[in-house]
Formats: structure tokens, sequence, C-alpha cells
């Protein structure tokens, strides 16, 4: 499969489970859970999620970025995964008392034991997708996380209507888990059983050494509900964990699929021996043509996004959903910032870089919730821009991409930018304000401003223009085209 075609399989997977999930967000929110059930839930994930760092154990990079691969070494990484999900699910229950205690709320003893028996069935799908990735065959990637994110749903909002509150969330999350497990293994067989661990001492090691580069990644993605549930309280962490979650999905509908094709993209690159530069730039120019317009757009609707999606009981994730939905603006200006070191070699460079990262993030946020949630919010702003000026000198000495040409990029976003924001800006001026606007009026502001922002990439001659004509053609034929009968096997390669 091209890497068009994978692309336009994994952004569709993305699209669809992130359509599935945002609506049961916004079922849940609105009519059965509040604030303080979110937040204690949330809280309990981002416990949950800083073990978690350990589940894939770094074996979908390093299955793709092995040369060859056999049946042994199959073997090897689903044993490795067996091994490591259930020292994640270990962990995650034995801080559940602990935390419990901390925050003075009981209930987060048995969530936290729901989501840790969740992760036992990771290795049902660990190395099957990353099978899959390493033959770029990504519609087995859509159905596992379309899959997931519908059983996920179903679960959550049937047992929030039947009155379980924060519990519903956490039986979805293992919901998700069991179905995704039971698709990948439908689609590429990997049971990790019987065990296999001779020879798995370059898997472990270089599991090791990625694990304690998420680890250090964790702390600063993960944290934030912690720090601001610690600090401010569970009501608290529910606005910011729900602003945090509505910038995340949407960020990740694009950049979450494209990250996932373009790492063993990269790798068939850096094996023919060719620049990483050129194709950086044309990766850059699709990320800040996208995601720039989209993210700034939902900064300036979070009002009656907000208002319209979730009702007045959520009124408080609009002013700090405005503030990090633009931080996202300098989060996504350097893509691949995690993937490219690792498939260079400079691990223990990337280690540091992002010990320093994580620090920035952790050390603004406990002294911006001083001010509460418009602190905490305000925070990340100023951890943005540290993250620009640590990241721009490190990526362009790695890859060596032209850094004027990468200027003119941003200045070609920028105005694609402005030109979809433009509709829904003289909306605001000429007919109705944020808090009085109607979604009618709302999606006609967005349909305009997509037609202008697709203007504005043709006038300006977008780098990105041409990518997405050839992405959408690749798309119609990768849902037309008939497929092969029967699964094809792995390729020694």
């Amino acid at each position: 499969m091209s890497v068009r075609g994978a692309a336009a399989w994994a952004i569709a997977g993305q699209y669809l489970s992130f359509a599935i999930q945002f609506a049961a967000s916004v079922v849940i929110s609105r009519l059965f859970l509040s604030p303080g059930e979110v937040g204690l839930f949330s809280i309990g994930l981002a416990a949950a999620l800083l073990a978690a760092i350990l589940q894939d154990f770094g074996l979908t990079r390093y299955v793709a970025g092995l040369e060859t691969i056999d049946a042994a070494a199959i073997a090897r990484c689903s044993s490795v995964a067996l091994l490591f999900s259930i020292a994640v699910a270990g962990v995650i229950a034995a801080a559940a008392g602990p935390m419990a205690r901390a925050y003075h709320q009981p209930g987060l003893l048995p969530i936290m034991l729901i989501i840790a028996a969740s992760y036992l069935l990771l290795p049902l799908a660990v190395v099957p997708l990353a099978l899959m990735g390493r033959r770029m065959a990504f519609h087995g990637h859509f159905a596992v996380n379309v899959g997931g994110a519908l059983a996920q749903a179903a679960v959550a909002v049937t047992l929030a209507a039947l009155g379980f509150s924060s519990f519903a969330l956490a039986w979805g999350t293992l919901a998700s888990g069991a179905a995704r497990g039971l698709i990948a293994q439908a689609l590429r067989p990997a049971l990790p059983w019987p065990l296999r661990l001779d020879g798995i001492r370059p898997i472990v090691g270089s599991g090791s050494r990625l694990s304690t580069l998420y680890l250090t990644g964790a702390l600063g993605t993960r944290t934030p509900d912690l720090v601001v549930g610690k600090l401010l309280g569970v009501v608290a962490v529910g606005l910011y964990s729900r602003a945090v979650s509505l910038s995340d999905q949407f960020r990740m509908l694009i950049s979450g699929a494209i990250g996932s094709v373009f790492f063993p993209a990269f790798a068939r690159i850096r094996d023919r021996g060719e620049p990483l530069g050129p194709a950086y730039l044309r990766v850059a120019a699709g990320y800040s043509a996208v995601i720039w317009p989209g993210m700034a757009g939902l900064a300036l609707a979070a009002a009656p996004v907000v208002r319209l999606l979730y009702g007045p009981a959520w009124a408080g994730v609009a002013p700090p959903l405005q503030l990090i939905a633009v931080t996202e603006l300098m989060l996504v200006a350097l893509p691949l910032h995690i993937d490219l070191p690792i498939l260079l070699g400079r691990l223990d460079r990337l280690l540091l870089v992002n010990i320093v990262d994580t620090l920035l993030s952790v050390t603004f946020l406990a002294v911006g919730c001083h001010w509460g949630i418009a602190g905490a919010a305000a925070s990340r702003l100023v951890y943005g821009v540290g993250w620009l000026c640590l990241y721009a000198g490190f990526l362009h000495r790695l890859v060596g991409f032209d850094a004027r040409a990468l200027l003119a990029i941003y200045l070609r976003s920028a105005l694609a930018t402005l030109a979809a924001l433009a509709p829904l800006v003289a909306t605001y001026r000429f007919i109705a304000g944020p808090g009085a606007i109607g979604i009618g009026y709302l999606v006609l502001s967005t349909i305009l401003g997509a037609v202008a922002w697709l203007a504005m990439l043709m006038l300006t001659r977008h780098p990105a223009a041409g990518e997405l004509a050839g992405l959408a053609c690749e798309a119609a034929a990768a849902f037309t085209r008939p497929r092969r009968s029967g699964a094809a096997a792995d390729p020694v390669v």
C-alpha cells in the first residue's frame, strides 16, 4: 500500500473513531455525568496512563524498524508484550489504594482496578497492530480503532444511563481493550502464548530505553490532571480535562493518524540513504496547513461549541479551551519530534531534551494553578513557547531541513488560517456574538471558512494543496478498489 493510501485509511479510522467517541462524550456529559464525576475518572485514568507507558514497551517502533522479521521474532515480541502488560496492570492496581487516600476519593480504588484489568488485554493488539503497520496495512488499524471506539461508546453510554456514574467510563475502557484485542487477533493472529523468552535481550534493551523516554514524556502529558485535581479539586479537573480532551481529540484526527503512517515511511527513506529534509518540509506543510486552521477555529468558537454541545453545566470549559487550543498551534509546528530522533538513533539526546520538556510543562502548570483554571490553561501558552525553542534547533540539526523554506510554509499556513477564521469573525461582528450564535450560523461559518481556506491554499500555492488533492484521490481509490482475498503473510524483507 502506498503512503497516501495508508494515510487515507489511517485518517478515516481516526475520524470515525473520533466521531464515535466525541458523540458518546457529548451524550454522557450533557445527559448523565457532572464535571465532578468526569473529573474523578480523569484522575484515575491519568494515574493509570503514567504506568501505561510500559504497555507497548517500544514494540511498535521496534517491529517497524527491523530489516527482517520471522515467526520466532514475532513470538518473542508477543511474549514481551504479555509480560509487560501484566506488570502495568500490577502497578496500576497497587497504586489504586494510595491514590484513593491521597485524593480523599474512595471511588478511585475500584475505578483504577477496572482500568488495570483493561491493560491485561493489550497484548492481544500490540504486536498484530505493529505487524500491520509494518506492511502499511492500515485498513486493519481502521477496523481495530473503530471497533474499539464502538465498544467503548456503547458500554459507557449504556452504563451512564443506568446510573453507574464514573464507573461507566471505566467499564467502557475495559470494553474497548477487549474489542481491540479480539479484532486485531482476527485480522493478524499473534497470540502471546506460549512464552518464548530466548533472544529477547535486544527487544528488552530497546524497550527499556524507549520506555524511559516515554516515562519522561508521560510525566509532562499525563500529570496535568493529577496536578490540577490535587491543587484545585475534582470539579476543576473535570472542566480542565474536558478542555484538554476536546483539543487533543481534534488534533489527533490528523496528527495521530499521520504520525503512525510516516514512521515506517521515513524508515524507508532512511534505508535508501536519501535526505530527510525535503520530506520533513512536506510533512510540516501538511500539519500546519490542516491543524492550524482547525485549532484556531476551535479557540475562536470555544464558547458556542461548549454551550451547544455540553450545556450550561460545562460553560467553564470554554475559557481554558481557548488557551489550550492556541497552544496546539505551537505544538504541531514541528511534527514527528519524537519519531525521527528514535528512527535516526539519537535516543540519548532525545531523552535529555524530553526531560527538559517535562520539567517546563510541570513547573509552568504548578505555578499557573495558583491562579485557578485560567492560570493553569495560560501556563500552556508559556510552555508552548518554551517547547518551540527547545525542539527547533534539535530537529534542524537532526533532519537538515531548509529553515527559510519552513518559515515560508508557516507564512502560507498562517494566511490560510486567517482566511478560515474570517467568516466566523464576520458572523460575530455583524450577526451574533459567541454567547448568542446558533448552530446554523456556526455551521455556515465553518463551511464558508473551509472554502476560504482551500482558496487561500491554492492562491498561495501552499505545498499541502497538491498533497491534499492526491490524498483525496487515493482515499476514494482505497475504499473502492477490490482487495485480494485471504490474509497475506508478513514478508521477510
